[in-house]
């Protein structure tokens, strides 16, 4: 233990330790229900006294502070740690009363990767967003087809074919681009039949479009897909991106030109 009662402004932390390394421990002692009041001290004193861990001992953690603890531990640097400790009073025969501490919350390998994966995930949508925003803005000047469409941390972002269950959808993955029709009118057996009769002219369907197109059928699966796809980068390569929506947006204008009197033929 280096000090009780370290000051930290016009508060004091309850313990200031070192752990074997040399590096700060902060310990908080609260013998009743766990508090945001005390949760703030122990952020305001780890930041503070630039310390590497913080310990909160208490007699009744909430469960909603013991979720706090549990996301703290994943989304903290690997060398910060939290514990979250339960003190009882416990006692063998006519023994004296004595301390039990339980650990509720710990600081894992496991927890700082779901915390790395968290990140990753966020950082993903941003960049769909992002990406997104750009495509639509470009393709508001060549088409009116996704006009009405707003930007998406999803994947993908449709607008209507004008048959029901009929979408012209542009996908973005982390390594290539997509612009399809995605057919689900929310019956496999009626999607099958509205493909094979878009499939019955695929010819016809192809040489408008200007090249060969993806008949993406699957038993058993209830949506079909007509595509084009381009395998030349994706979502993590940010140098191309506008290249890669340039060439999204002039394969959506034609995929639409080549099914448009198609589409409005169906009877089904």
């Amino acid at each position: 233990m280096i000090e009780r009662e370290k000051s930290v402004g016009t508060f004091a932390a309850d313990i200031l330790a070192e752990d074997r390394d040399g590096n700060k421990v902060i310990i908080e002692c609260q013998l009743e229900k766990t508090d945001h009041d005390h949760l703030g001290k122990i952020l305001t004193y780890l930041t503070n006294l630039e310390a590497k861990t913080a310990i909160w001992i208490c007699s009744d953690p909430r469960p909603e502070h013991i979720k706090a603890v549990t996301w703290l531990n994943e989304v903290t640097p690997a060398d910060v740690s939290f514990y979250l400790v339960k003190i009882e009073a416990a006692r063998i025969g006519e023994s004296p009363p004595a301390p039990l501490f339980s650990v509720i919350c710990a600081p894992s390998e496991e927890a700082k990767e779901i915390g790395e994966r968290k990140k990753e995930f966020a950082e993903k949508h941003k960049k769909r967003l992002e990406f997104w925003t750009q495509l639509l803005a470009k393709a508001e000047k060549r088409t009116k087809l996704h006009a009405n469409v707003s930007p998406s941390t999803d994947n993908w972002i449709s607008a209507g074919a004008g048959k029901s269950g009929l979408a012209y959808s542009y996908v973005v993955t982390m390594n290539e681009v997509r612009v399809e029709l995605n057919i689900d009118r929310g019956d496999k057996d009626v999607n099958r039949q509205i493909f094979n009769a878009l499939l019955s002219k695929k010819d016809e369907i192809e040489s408008q479009f200007g090249e060969s197109l993806d008949w993406d059928y699957v038993e058993g699966r209830r949506s079909c897909h007509i595509r084009w796809r381009c395998k030349e980068g994706g979502l993590k390569d940010e140098d191309k991106w506008e290249y890669l929506q340039d060439k999204m947006i002039d394969a959506m204008i034609r995929l639409e030109k080549a099914l448009k009197n198609h589409i409005k033929r169906l009877t089904i």
